[in-house]
């Protein structure tokens, strides 16, 4: 009996050839990005697509920090969030307005546009690139991404249900002697996966049943998992930022200030105590550290 791989992702390359590819399988993960918020079914599916995409796309590139993929639009799906860190964590959220149709991305985000950000870490500058949404799913738009912004050919296969999400990338590196033989023969193969397939499957049977002719070398595989990086320390900031006079006015109006994170549920609480201790501290001078 075959093990389904779980939350994790595979680097995978076609020796001899300038094409590389990555698998990626999310389970408890996307379930737990679903835990709290009731998503309905064509919302869900493109934001397991999204986390997918995402972590396949950072894999792609050295970095200490995190990359978001954001979509938005004028549709009835008029925001979609997803985060991914060089830890290979995730998270990742959806707002939505009335009834979201399943099929055409264009149809669920309206004129929209689709933004990535590269955040290096570690003090490094900030990346970001951005493409009109003009294909028909999310796999199309990111493909024409990497052709307008990187000059990369990229190839991108995604699915996701209640259960799993799920996606396969092919890729031709950089700098390399081009045979676009070896390309164009990668890329048809991968077209013959179906979603089924792609959701199901583990790892080495997979790419056994799609590139069983190709000199394939498989990479062990590195853990995935969901984490959400909000704390009460970010929330103080954001009450901050709101100022004194409203956050009295929320005060006034419920009692205590509550803040939920959209991405993982917690909620923050903040009574009238809280608040003046808050902005008791923003006001105090800047105190210069001292060594001994």
């Amino acid at each position: 009996m075959t093990t389904r791989d779980t939350d994790c992702l595979h680097r995978f390359v076609f020796e001899h050839t300038d094409v590389r590819g990555e698998l990626v399988h999310l389970d408890a993960s996307w379930r737990a990005v679903l835990e709290h918020r009731d998503y309905p079914p064509p919302v869900r599916d493109l934001l397991g697509q999204a986390l997918v995409a995402a972590m396949l796309l950072s894999a792609t590139i050295k970095i200490d920090g995190s990359l978001h993929l954001q979509l938005q639009g004028d549709g009835p799906l008029n925001l979609l969030l997803v985060e991914v860190s060089a830890q290979r964590t995730l998270r990742g959220l959806a707002r939505w307005d009335g009834e979201v149709p399943a099929g055409i991305l264009q149809d669920q985000v309206g004129k929209a546009r689709l933004t990535l950000t590269i955040d290096p870490g570690r003090g490094g500058e900030r990346y970001q690139g951005l493409v009109e949404v003009s294909g028909e799913t999310l796999a199309a738009t990111l493909e024409d991404y990497f052709i307008r912004s990187e000059q990369l050919e990229t190839r991108l296969w995604l699915a996701a249900d209640a259960a799993r999400a799920c996606g396969m990338l092919l890729q031709r590196l950089p700098g390399r002697n081009a045979d676009d033989e070896d390309w164009q023969r990668d890329v048809f193969l991968g077209e013959t996966i179906s979603e089924t397939e792609l959701l199901q499957l583990p790892t080495r049977e997979l790419l056994h049943r799609l590139f069983h002719e190709e000199d394939v070398r498989l990479f062990e595989a590195e853990p995935v998992s969901f984490r959400c990086t909000c704390c009460r320390e970010r929330i103080e900031t954001v009450l901050r930022g709101l100022g004194y006079a409203e956050v009295q006015d929320i005060l006034q109006e419920q009692g205590r200030v509550n803040v939920n994170c959209e991405f993982c549920g917690h909620s923050y609480d903040f009574d009238n105590v809280d608040v003046e201790a808050l902005f008791a501290a923003a006001d105090q001078p800047d105190v210069p550290k001292t060594r001994h």
